[in-house]
């Protein structure tokens, strides 16, 4: 029996470190899984798209598809437009069933990621008295994914830090320099900016200018192709297809 192919699906930016990213991220994840067919799709901006990577995958006799959003929270983009965009697929494309997985986050491999980029930019948690930690999100609307960067910032709280505070580069508040300024006020001596994005543009470049801005001390790089991620992605992707090779065997 062969295994489904794992369709990882980006939102897009015209940035074009985003898209660079994303690929390196999938490269990253066909090299831990030799054999694993994975391919990739954007939601705007970039191409291919969604629809045209399935109609592609469809005529080339992949009837079982994966489709894993690459994305921290459950958010508009994974209730909503991924959703739509799978059905609209699958009415198009009877031959081919698609499963969609669930979004990464909340994971130790994602604070495992967080925690990488942060000893890279020079920061750990305790190795200086006193030193507080920003986490900084996209931002959303949507009160779940808020709520899940809120608990994941008190999770991050026992691990060595004085202090930790979320923040959004957008939809929601308090932006990063507020964050920052309020940790300063708190008594933190040092304050890192951990940006919990997976891959570069206009909001974590909005949170690197909100860190510089009210004098954050460490500035971490997004999540990127870390290898911690390639293996969550890999989490995700076997999780969704048991269901989908179990029901082949049945």
């Amino acid at each position: 029996m062969t295994h489904p192919t794992l369709l990882v699906i980006a939102h897009g930016s015209r940035d074009p470190r985003h898209a660079a990213t994303v690929h390196a991220l999938t490269e990253r994840v066909r090299a831990e899984r030799p054999g694993l067919r994975v391919e990739t799709a954007f939601l705007e901006f970039n191409a291919p798209s969604v629809p045209r990577v399935l109609e592609r995958l469809a005529a080339q006799g992949e009837g079982e598809i994966v489709a894993l959003p690459l994305l921290l929270t459950r958010a508009f983009h994974a209730k909503t437009d991924i959703p739509s965009v799978l059905r609209e697929a699958r009415t198009r494309l009877p031959g081919l069933r698609v499963r969609q997985a669930d979004v990464l986050g909340p994971s130790p491999l994602l604070n495992a990621t967080l925690e990488r980029r942060l000893r890279e930019a020079g920061v750990r948690p305790g190795d200086v008295p006193r030193t507080g930690l920003v986490l900084a999100a996209a931002g959303s609307s949507d009160p779940e994914a808020i709520a899940v960067i809120a608990e994941i910032a008190r999770e991050l709280r026992h691990t060595g830090w004085c202090a930790v505070r979320p923040a959004f580069a957008s939809a929601s508040l308090p932006r990063t320099e507020d964050a920052v300024r309020a940790l300063r006020t708190e008594g933190a001596d040092r304050v890192a900016v951990a940006p919990y994005v997976i891959a570069p543009g206009r909001l974590p470049d909005r949170i690197a200018a909100g860190a510089e801005a009210a004098g954050a001390d460490v500035v971490a790089d997004v999540l990127g192709p870390a290898p911690e991620l390639a293996r969550l992605l890999l989490d995700r992707f076997d999780e969704a297809r048991v269901p989908v090779e179990a029901s082949l065997s049945a």
